[in-house]
């Protein structure tokens, strides 16, 4: 069997690119595309955003289970097959949510958002549970762990940044005025490329830990058991707690970025801008954190980053900037807290999934990723409802062309205000209820590697 390095790096940041690049587009255009292309009202979107995302998260449960139970196919992998047929479900679900059904009438439209969202729904949980789990059985050495969520981290951003960024280009003409057929136009090329990069993923990681599960055979695995584990763990709740702040603020500010830029600034272009400096700022913390982390701990830096955003943040949405590009840097650093919880974030879930088997001496490594993630669902679906909220909050008109300067400035002080909630959340998970300070994850993993070679 291969040993860990580079080629499962590099295959896992792939699997994230191929998430993201579905994931990401919806999360930040399908809210534009359907106010302004479709005309549906944003507190319809946002009820809409909070229920699906709640039906996501039982749905993220049931997925989790599946590989516990059963493994598909002769190799023995358990997640990788689950991966290669669930990619083409993601890709189909992309191409739906951005077709132009404006002609079908007010009800048939809004029957036709809702299915294709939940369709979406069901599609991401069936890739992100299996491939979230992967990397608890790719290796089990903590600093090759945290390298795997590092490289997830910039996969994320190799989307997000480098490819989303110019989407605003091609959704709106001169004028400002959104333009519908480029939004099915550039979800056929994400597409193309999502499964293209899931391909990747499946070729380049291994699955080195193996469990006892044979092939097509149900194994002895209770859910009821699991779950007892899950919900007594102390630090699984915690990232549960923390995850929802970071994907309030993430899921709500992206659907209102390229807004701000429109609409406030009257600079859609500005949005590639802001995401270059993002990239350079991400960029810097790739290279810096794994020292920062072994200098003073992942949960101390992330606590210490997040006290600092949290500061930054109040005063930005209290202080009007009105130069753009001052304004772009200025929210970039302000914000620099939730890139660095990005960057550890699944280091510190796989800590709680080995904290599991430390306690149980079992391999739930699905099911506890489902949990975790059903709380990551649950972020996801009240940032997008609270984003979309907040349109209707201060005044925004759908179906227009552009909105009001009060409308435009509501819409700045919304993009600055979430995060504020946000960090205060991850604050809460991260630094009193995750219990895995340096001393005690340490002495985690030596009895785990004691239990693991008797």
């Amino acid at each position: 069997m291969k040993k860990f390095g580079a080629r499962d790096q590099v295959g896992y940041a792939l699997g994230d690119i191929g998430g993201s690049f579905v994931n990401l587009y919806i999360s930040g255009f399908f809210l534009i595309f359907c106010t302004y292309v479709l005309g549906v009202s944003p507190y319809f979107m946002g009820t809409m955003f909070l229920l699906g995302k709640f039906f996501d998260a039982i749905c993220n449960v049931i997925m989790g289970t599946l590989p516990d139970r059963w493994k598909l196919g002769k190799s023995g992998d358990k997640f990788l097959p689950y991966i290669s047929i669930s990619k083409w479900i993601l890709a189909a679900s992309c191409l739906l949510a951005f077709a132009n059904v404006s002609s079908w009438g007010t009800t048939a439209t809004h029957v036709w958002v809702v299915f294709v969202y939940l369709f979406f729904c069901v599609a991401y949980t069936a890739d992100s549970i299996p491939y979230g789990s992967l990397a608890s059985v790719i290796t089990n050495d903590p600093v090759e762990r945290t390298k795997l969520s590092r490289a997830r981290a910039i996969g994320g951003m190799v989307v997000g940044l480098g490819f989303l960024s110019f989407v605003p280009m091609f959704i709106y003409d001169k004028s400002g005025s959104v333009v519908p057929e480029a939004f099915f136009q550039i979800a056929i090329v994400f597409s193309i490329l999502s499964v293209l990069a899931y391909t990747g993923l499946v070729r380049l990681t291994t699955e080195r830990i193996r469990d006892d599960n044979q092939p097509g055979i149900q194994s002895d695995y209770s859910f009821k058991e699991a779950f007892k584990v899950a919900i007594k763990n102390r630090p699984l709740i915690g990232m549960m707690v923390a995850s929802i702040g970071s994907l309030l603020m993430i899921n709500g500010v992206s659907q209102l970025a390229p807004m701000v830029f429109a609409e406030r600034y009257h600079m859609p272009s500005a949005f590639a801008i802001n995401s270059f400096i993002s990239i350079g700022i991400t960029l810097i913390l790739f290279a810096i954190v794994p020292k920062l982390v072994a200098k003073f701990n992942k949960r101390n830096l992330v606590i210490a980053t997040a006290i600092f955003s949290l500061v930054a943040t109040l005063i930005l949405t209290l202080v009007t900037i009105e130069s753009v590009y001052v304004f772009m840097v200025v929210y970039n650093l302000a914000t620099i807290g939730s890139s660095v919880f990005v960057m550890v974030v699944w280091a510190l879930v796989t800590d709680c999934i080995d904290y599991a088997e430390l306690q149980t001496g079992k391999h739930y490594e699905g099911t506890l990723f489902s949990l975790y993630s059903f709380a990551r669902k649950a972020g996801m679906g009240l940032g997008s409802a609270i984003g979309s909220y907040a349109l209707g909050w201060v005044g925004f008109v759908s179906g227009a062309k552009s909105q009001s300067p009060e409308v435009a400035e509501g819409i700045l002080k919304m993009y600055t205000g979430i995060p504020i909630i946000a960090f205060v959340i991850m604050l809460l998970g991260v630094g009193i209820i995750y219990n895995l300070n340096e001393k005690r994850t340490n002495e985690m993993y030596a009895a785990l590697k004691i239990s693991r070679t008797s």
